[in-house]
């Protein structure tokens, strides 16, 4: 698949997600075969700003590309100032015009530009304008549903220099709730010409291959489908292989979990991680025996050894029952 002058190895992206596409996440999910990641999504106000919590969702390694970054903001002048300085950072530049989280919206950025598209319009030109990587646009089919504008937008966009378009087909009042309409990613896949990646309720192989075949769009995003689960990736690619692909076994997510701990202690230390190990652990742990009693245990540790044992306890428990 190509975006722009970017190739990537195969249409399979992981979605920036708040909180989880750290880095350590990403590497994770690179292992599984992802074909594009992004980080999680970044302020232009923080990053002029030299903002310390903004810079550090920029933290990458030489292993952690092709690298998406995304950038959120409201402002045309301070999006292209913040994409011009992290250019050299990443593969590609992403603009978030979906998030729907209040903070965010209340500020004039993510799905609320949905309601301006003339803003629109000025801030992926101002983007164009600043930078020379590929740029690729990320939205919603429109604030609600009366206002569903999501072909309007796209066309600004694919006008203005946008690279390709990324469409989650939820409204912004529908937050993750209801099911994604994925008629409208084929609506957009028609009324433009740049690639259109999907993205909205992908949690198996044959959710990927069906979005695919019933849309015609040209990649597909991940997003909630991998919490805990980032073998889905390797399912899909064997599904497009026509390939095989078991569950995976207790050990293999023992070595995953084991993985992520080591990746999570390295980058970022035993602290942080006792605290953001947490939720991972909870979807890692989704249909094992004890799972809830796991669940309830970890939530109430108070170190990162207790935590680090009751995590191998639990899994290699899942391990010793499945080879006895």
């Amino acid at each position: 698949m190509h975006i722009g002058s970017l190739y990537l190895k195969n249409n399979i992206l992981l979605a920036p997600l708040a909180g989880i596409t750290d880095l350590p996440y990403r590497l994770i999910m690179r292992r599984y075969g992802i074909g594009l990641a992004f980080t999680e999504m970044v302020s232009a106000n923080g990053l002029i700003r030299a903002g310390r919590n903004s810079e550090a969702l920029l933290l990458s390694t030489e292993e952690d590309h092709p690298l998406g970054i995304q950038l959120f903001g409201d402002d045309p002048q301070v999006l292209a100032k913040a994409a011009a300085q992290v250019e050299e950072r990443g593969e590609l530049i992403d603009l978030n015009l979906g998030c729907p989280v209040k903070k965010v919206v209340r500020s004039g950025a993510g799905s609320a530009l949905l309601q301006d598209p003339a803003k629109v319009a000025q801030v992926v030109a101002a983007v164009r304008r600043a930078t020379s990587r590929p740029l690729t646009v990320k939205l919603r089919s429109g604030w609600d549903s009366a206002s569903i504008n999501y072909l309007e937008v796209g066309r600004i966009a694919e006008a203005e220099g946008a690279d390709a378009l990324t469409l989650h087909p939820r409204t912004r009042s529908q937050a993750f709730t209801g099911r994604a309409d994925w008629s409208h990613i084929a609506k957009l896949k028609q009324a433009v010409s740049v690639p259109v990646i999907g993205s909205g309720d992908i949690a198996s192989a044959e959710d990927a291959s069906a979005m695919l075949t019933e849309t015609g769009c040209d990649g597909v995003m991940l997003g909630r489908g991998c919490y805990g689960n980032p073998w889905l990736v390797s399912s899909i690619l064997a599904r497009q292989e026509g390939q095989p692909f078991p569950a995976p076994a207790p050990l293999q997510r023992l070595e995953a979990v084991l993985s992520h701990f080591e990746l999570f202690v390295c980058h970022f230390g035993e602290h942080k991680a006792l605290f953001d190990m947490r939720k991972h652990l909870c979807w890692y742990s989704r249909g094992l025996p004890k799972a809830a009693a796991f669940r309830t245990l970890i939530n109430g540790t108070r170190s990162f050894t207790e935590l680090q044992q009751a995590t191998k306890d639990f899994f290699q428990a899942a391990v010793d029952l499945v080879e006895n």
